[in-house]
């Protein structure tokens, strides 16, 4: 596919545009600030149980009040399972502190050059409402027209939101993704899939 067939491009995060910095020494540090000690092994385990728990219920933190909410139920279910009866309410904003998120190696580029191929840009995620400040802390929040951080894909929702506010047809549209969900939706709205890396995509556009 070559540029001059498309009108906008919908950009998955987590894995395309962003990814999350190990977040294991950083938790060790905000346990045992708190007087709680517990292996590498223990709190890496302890933090995949919490990151399926999120998964699914990602869509549910939509506003302040529900993002807060999420953040605490997540905490807690990291301290169940590193069997630790620290308060939760105090725990959480060290826990949310703790996941930091980076740009992945040639993302700033690649979409440089999509604005310069004069494609309308857009995030569609399986995310909750921090997604538009982490873009912007990551410093590429101004790269995009429309960021839909529920896009509860596989469903097509996102991707047909998305393109509905930048006015583009599904089928002058590519969506990037990194997983099977990506591609299904981007299939069920009727517009294009590419996998991630996102360089690798750019580069078969020119």
């Amino acid at each position: 596919m070559k540029a001059a067939e498309l009108d906008a491009v919908t950009l998955d995060a987590h894995g395309t545009l962003l990814r999350l910095r190990d977040p294991v020494p950083a938790l060790l540090g905000a346990l045992a600030e708190r007087g709680v000690q517990r292996s590498a092994e223990t709190v890496e385990a302890g933090f995949r149980v919490e990151a399926a728990h999120y998964g699914p219920r990602a869509s549910e933190g939509h506003d302040e009040d529900s993002l807060a909410r999420l953040q605490r139920e997540c905490a807690g279910v990291f301290l169940d399972a590193v069997e630790s009866d620290l308060d939760v309410d105090e725990f959480a904003p060290a826990y949310v502190g703790s996941l930091r998120f980076e740009v992945l190696p040639g993302v700033v580029k690649s979409l440089g050059r999509l604005h310069a191929l004069g494609l309308a840009l857009a995030v569609v995620a399986n995310w909750d409402l921090s997604l538009q400040r982490l873009l912007v802390e990551a410093g590429i929040g101004d790269r995009f027209a429309i960021v839909i951080h529920a896009a509860l894909k596989p469903a097509p929702d996102g991707i047909l939101r998305a393109l509905g506010e930048l006015g583009v047809q599904p089928g002058r549209a590519l969506h990037v993704g990194d997983d099977g969900a990506d591609e299904e939706a981007a299939r069920r709205a009727g517009a294009h899939f590419a996998w991630a890396p996102l360089p690798a995509v750019v580069s078969g556009l020119a």
